[in-house]
């Protein structure tokens, strides 16, 4: 495959708007974007990578358009299924979280991922886990049960436009089902909970505990960003409950609403049919797949196709990936030959920022060749690594 050397500079002056589901984003204001990341207690896999990969690609193009970007994503560290696994490894829950970090970092770099602006960590932000849920007692929105805040979430579902028994299987799968004692409703969450002799505990007014995975995000979220943000990321699987949930708390919470003016939930990725999970163990790891493809070629084997589209994570996909990028550097033609063509450009900016579609931004780059399909290749970071 063709190598490049020459770059091409991805800020463009405004034409329209960035439009992800309907909602207008580019500010005046830095585009504030939180993207729910990883527990780290075992290597990436694909569907953690796609999301990773699409939110990577919305900060390119809303800084294409003129806009700049600032991106957090979290690690949640404090978690009992981290707990479990380290007790399982015979490690300290925070050595694993270390290790499988810097792993996941180095999947990352070998996708052109750059590092977000932000990186917060659950264990860092227990404090402000203890004052949001200070801040819903106050509000009359949680209550105590021995050493529990619950938060009341009653309105939950419906707002997420889901009826009881679609919320209820949903958050099941969460573990938001699984034996909670003194709650007044099956949709109340913890905030804070109490933690036993082998889990991690930090002080509160309710006691030694932990905090609860929906209150950690959004605790996080709001600490790094604000009250509210521009765009909130996650694979589809998150839109409930935990999307829904952490809203709900910042937003009763701050009295700002709505927490994010977009959702960008990416499509499931399968295999053989069913959900790519770690809990399942049905997962293609990032480091195997990237050892038979090039990074750029999984890169965009991951995003040619609308990006909340399910899809089975095949070596079909990234073969037929790589001839497309073979393609894309062929219509490109030799550097030395180009000349600038900013309506080639404003063409291929245009399809992408209508809800990112790469699909018709290929197109158009391949019907455009030359300066369009350079200028996509930079923007789609197709040929450079993460800095």
């Amino acid at each position: 495959m063709p190598v490049e050397t020459t770059r091409y500079p991805v800020t463009h002056p405004v034409a329209s708007p960035l439009v992800l589901g309907g909602a207008r984003l580019l500010p005046v204001a830095p585009l504030r974007v939180y993207t729910c990341g990883i527990t780290p207690y075992a290597v990436t896999h694909v569907g953690h990578a796609a999301t990773f990969v699409w939110a990577d690609v919305l900060a390119s193009v809303a800084r294409a358009a003129g806009a700049q970007p600032v991106l957090a994503r979290n690690v949640t560290d404090v978690d009992d299924v981290l707990t479990a696994a380290a007790a399982r490894a015979g490690e300290p829950y925070d050595e694993l979280a270390v290790v499988q970090e810097f792993q996941f970092d180095r999947d990352m770099t070998a996708l052109s991922v750059a590092r977000p602006a932000q990186s917060p960590h659950a264990r860092g932000h227990v404090p402000a886990v203890v004052r949001l849920a200070a801040a819903l007692l106050d509000a009359g929105a949680a209550y105590e049960h021995e050493g529990h805040v619950y938060f009341d979430g009653s309105a939950v579902p419906g707002r997420a436009g889901l009826d009881e028994e679609t919320a209820l299987r949903l958050s099941r799968e969460y573990g938001d089902q699984d034996s909670v004692p003194g709650r007044r409703s099956p949709f109340d969450v913890a905030v804070w909970r109490p933690s036993g002799e082998d889990q991690p505990a930090w002080p509160s007014p309710w006691g030694w505990g932990r905090p609860g995975w929906h209150a950690e995000c959004a605790a996080m979220a709001a600490a790094s960003l604000g009250h509210a943000i521009d765009v909130l990321v996650g694979g589809v699987d998150l839109a409930f409950p935990h999307h829904a949930y952490q809203a709900a708390m910042v937003e009763v919470a701050t009295g700002v609403a709505p927490f994010a003016r977009a959702t960008l939930h990416v499509g499931e990725v399968r295999l053989g049919g069913e959900k790519m999970a770690k809990s399942t163990g049905n997962l293609v790891l990032v480091s195997d797949l990237l050892e038979r493809f090039p990074g750029p070629v999984v890169r965009l084997g991951l995003l040619h196709r609308p990006v909340g589209e399910p899809w089975e994570c095949e070596d079909a996909v990234f073969a037929e990936a790589g001839r497309l990028l073979d393609r894309l550097h062929e219509a490109a033609g030799p550097p030395s030959g180009r000349t600038e063509d900013p309506q080639g450009r404003q063409r291929v900016l245009s399809a992408l920022l209508g809800d990112l579609d790469v699909p018709a931004a290929v197109e158009v780059a391949l019907a455009t060749g030359g300066d369009a399909v350079g200028y996509l290749l930079d923007v789609l970071r197709l040929r450079e690594r993460a800095s």
